[in-house]
């Protein structure tokens, strides 16, 4: 059932917001008195003084509405909202509990998280892991005055990393993480230490989902794995494109994915010549890109010379080489 909720705004507000929609693309229509905007599922509407927020659920309207707090304080013009759940936990954060954890592969820890699960089975691939600091009960973050999200900080602070959930069953009530055992990550130690019953939150779910091009490929490495095999195992049996990961052979399974579409094992080095050979489609498309910053980075300017445009590539930098960046 649809939800919405209500604030009062200065009158400058309506210039952050048009020019927020128009720097993402946001589709903005005509209402009476002022204008909307279409944003993740929601609506955002400003009529004069008046802002208005509807979402599907209270999940995607806290996402509305603490975003709509952080752009318009960035102008000057705090919203004064009509209710905040203040001291409340954020209606984004869930806390499961690990059931268990075993090996995927000989590079991937699984994690299986129970509890409540079902809002996690759309809206976004991703989820943030909130992780409490060795040794300390865990600080939850909580819902503040102005309607954002309150962190916890100094020794209460939580590593809070992004992860792919790679499956769920919301009916059992359970979802599986995916976590690559990079030396000396701090969740990949986490992973091999964690007992069953622990506490975890977790918050989302966000980033982008499944491609709906007829012709989709993807580029990552290891820590892009989990995204693109749960995206091959969701997309229609007509997509036609290729997959081309660098990852060990061992940790890279015949994934399941349409029958059209190429799976390649490829070395790191040679992840950009594949992207840059790949025969693209003039329309229907999308490339898929995850994977370190200078991956991402050179992936973008070599899809913007082919002239794609943004709607049709998802380029994202999931960490940075430190060493690549102090050679250069």
């Amino acid at each position: 059932m649809p939800v919405s909720l209500t604030a009062c705004l200065p009158g400058c507000a309506a210039v952050a917001l048009l020019a927020r929609a128009e720097a993402d693309d946001w589709p903005v229509r005509a209402v009476p008195g002022g204008f909307a905007v279409q944003v993740w599922g929601g609506e955002v509407r400003l009529s004069g003084l008046e802002l208005r927020l509807e979402a599907a659920d209270a999940c995607q309207l806290f996402v509305l509405q603490e975003a709509m707090t952080l752009l318009f304080e960035a102008a000057g013009a705090r919203p004064m909202w009509e209710r905040v759940a203040t001291g409340d936990l954020p209606p984004t954060l869930s806390l499961l509990r690990v059931e268990g954890v075993r090996d995927a592969s000989p590079s991937f820890r699984r994690v299986r998280l129970t509890g409540n699960v079902s809002r996690f089975a759309n809206g976004g691939l991703h989820v943030r892991l909130l992780l409490p600091p060795e040794g300390r009960p865990p600080e939850w973050p909580v819902i503040d005055a102005s309607g954002r999200t309150r962190w916890p900080e100094g020794a209460a602070a939580l590593h809070a990393p992004v992860y792919t959930i790679r499956a769920l069953d919301p009916r059992q009530g359970w979802l599986e993480i995916d976590i690559f055992q990079h030396p000396g990550g701090r969740t990949a130690r986490w992973s091999r230490e964690v007992q069953p019953g622990a506490v975890v939150g977790v918050m989302g779910p966000g980033g982008g989902w499944i491609p709906e091009a007829g012709f989709c490929a993807f580029f990552g490495d290891e820590t892009a794995l989990p995204a693109i095999a749960r995206i091959l195992a969701a997309l229609p049996p007509t997509t036609r494109g290729a997959a081309h990961l660098a990852v060990r052979p061992s940790d890279l399974p015949d994934l399941p994915r349409p029958p059209g579409l190429s799976l390649a094992c490829v070395a790191r080095p040679r992840l950009l010549a594949a992207l840059e050979r790949l025969d693209l489609p003039d329309a229907d498309r999308l490339v898929w890109v995850a994977g370190d910053r200078g991956l991402a980075d050179a992936a973008r300017d070599r899809l913007r010379g082919r002239g794609l445009h943004k709607r049709e590539m998802s380029v994202a930098a999931y960490w940075q080489d430190q060493a690549a960046e102090s050679r250069a």
